[in-house]
């Protein structure tokens, strides 16, 4: 674990941390308080991503310990012009690169791009981000999301999702989202930027759902199928669980649920 990681984990335990808590056969809940999702936009062709692919995979250890903190890799589509196909990226993590950046304001989407609870962040590994996961962690949680998990034959993954938000001024813009992401992952790119080059990832997504609508009663309940690549390994992967504003970006809640062993 990282020094970053270390110091993100004893603060959670300082502010008196309740750790999702697991249920047969595979659960989540999440916390009282705010976890801090973090969007790691990049790319196999892009030179200056390889780095902060291995900041992201830094942050597993803390998110396993605390609940936290959630990462996800979204590989974007747009290096793949200058010689090599990124097998992770999708025209849809593009787009909410892209959503999110036009709702900031942004002139342009960039890699590698870390997005913090909805906002640009550019200061990664540094005292800055641990500080801002702790005062991320500090406010009170505006939406409750229960996850479950069970393994289906060919590498499937049956995902039960629910979440509340119990402001009504909040109900309207809020959105479910769910990700399955698969870590230990690995390329060797034949071209571009980075070739001859083997690339190391952790929590890739590779598939994506949503925006799912919230009831007038501020509940919502989803049950999906998400299928991995033919031969991955389901033991590392999991799902996570996203409620955020579709007017602003603003993350109410995260969770992130690993697949269970067995």
């Amino acid at each position: 674990m990282t020094s970053l990681a270390l110091r993100f984990v004893a603060a959670l335990a300082a502010l008196g941390t309740a750790l999702p808590a697991p249920a047969a056969p595979c659960a989540a809940r999440s916390t009282p308080r705010t976890a801090a999702l973090v969007e790691l936009y990049t790319s196999e062709g892009c030179s200056s991503c390889p780095p902060a692919d291995r900041w992201l995979s830094s942050l597993g250890p803390a998110a396993r310990a605390s609940g936290g903190v959630v990462p996800l890799a979204l590989h974007v589509d747009y290096w793949d012009y200058i010689g090599w196909r990124d097998p992770y990226a999708r025209p849809a993590f593009t787009a909410r690169q892209r959503t999110i950046a036009a709702l900031q304001h942004a002139p342009f989407v960039y890699t590698p791009q870390v997005v913090l609870q909805g906002q640009d962040f550019r200061a990664r590994g540094s005292t800055a981000f641990a500080q801002a996961l702790v005062r991320i962690h500090a406010q009170p949680a505006r939406a409750d999301i229960s996850l479950r998990i069970e393994r289906l034959d060919q590498g499937a993954l049956r995902v039960e999702a629910s979440a509340q938000v119990p402001d009504p001024r909040r109900r309207t813009a809020a959105a479910l989202y769910l990700a399955l992401y698969q870590s230990k992952l690995s390329s060797r790119v034949g071209a571009g930027e980075n070739k001859g080059r083997t690339l190391a990832h952790d929590f890739v997504v590779r598939e994506w759902v949503g925006p799912i609508d919230f009831a007038p009663d501020g509940r919502v309940r989803e049950s999906r199928s998400l299928a991995l690549p033919l031969g991955a390994a389901v033991s590392s992967a999991g799902v996570a669980a996203i409620v955020q504003d579709r007017g602003t970006a603003e993350v109410l809640q995260a969770l992130l649920l690993p697949a269970c062993p067995g």
